[in-house]
């Protein structure tokens, strides 16, 4: 596993292969096949691995008494995990793929949001939305909902990033990411003055963290 994830973040998916894993890791490419099956199913064991790492990195975002705050230090951790390996964060999403790779016949083996790792992971969202709207700062709705829809909104925004879309902004989180979570904040009946406090406090408690880790 950890040889999988270093070629991903050294060269990409292309470098998977049974025999590369295998060489890298001082094993036999008969452990590969006879551990995982295949090169799908040790892909599907790497992503759940990037899920269960993303998972890790939410828990360590301290629950306080603004789930606002809380909720953009998720979505700053998110960013960074993705930038520490972009390879891997493309993987999880599907967005990095082999045309070699043999399709997996069970839908909750294929790189989606089925497997037990990636609930776990959107799980702290979840209940962050669900404090969010208990706190009355957003209109009476499901927290999955609002779980789903930030989801997209910072996926969206790191898989742009990542892309280099925003090379005209100087700092894009302040520029781009911090006001489109305030947006959000507001559509969902918060303040706004109430959402940019909380955005930038969300930022600080982000940035403890990492002077922590």
């Amino acid at each position: 596993m950890r040889a999988a994830v270093g070629l991903l973040a050294e060269q990409g998916p292309s470098a998977i292969k049974a025999r590369t894993v295998a060489s890298a890791s001082g094993l036999s490419t008969m452990v590969v096949y006879g551990h995982f099956g295949g090169i799908p199913e040790l892909m599907r064991a790497v992503a759940d691995h990037g899920f269960r790492e993303l998972g890790a990195a939410f828990a360590q975002v301290p629950v306080t008494d603004d789930p606002i705050a809380d909720l953009f230090a998720m979505a700053l951790t998110c960013r960074r995990v993705a930038h520490e390996n972009p390879h891997l964060y493309d993987l999880m999403f599907g967005l990095s793929t082999r045309a070699t790779y043999r399709p997996l016949s069970d839908a909750d083996l294929r790189f989606s949001g089925h497997s037990p790792a990636f609930r776990d992971a959107h799980a702290h969202i979840t209940a962050a939305c669900q404090r969010l709207v208990d706190s009355g700062r957003a209109e009476r709705q499901e927290p999955e909902v609002i779980a789903a829809q930030l989801w997209s909104l910072v996926h969206g925004y790191v898989t742009l990033e990542l892309a280099e879309h925003f090379g005209e902004f100087e700092d894009p989180v302040v520029q781009v990411m911090l006001p489109m979570g305030v947006n959000f904040a507001v559509g969902l009946g918060d303040e706004r003055e109430r959402a940019e406090a909380s955005h930038e406090a969300g930022a600080r408690l982000y940035d403890s963290i990492v002077q922590g880790r």
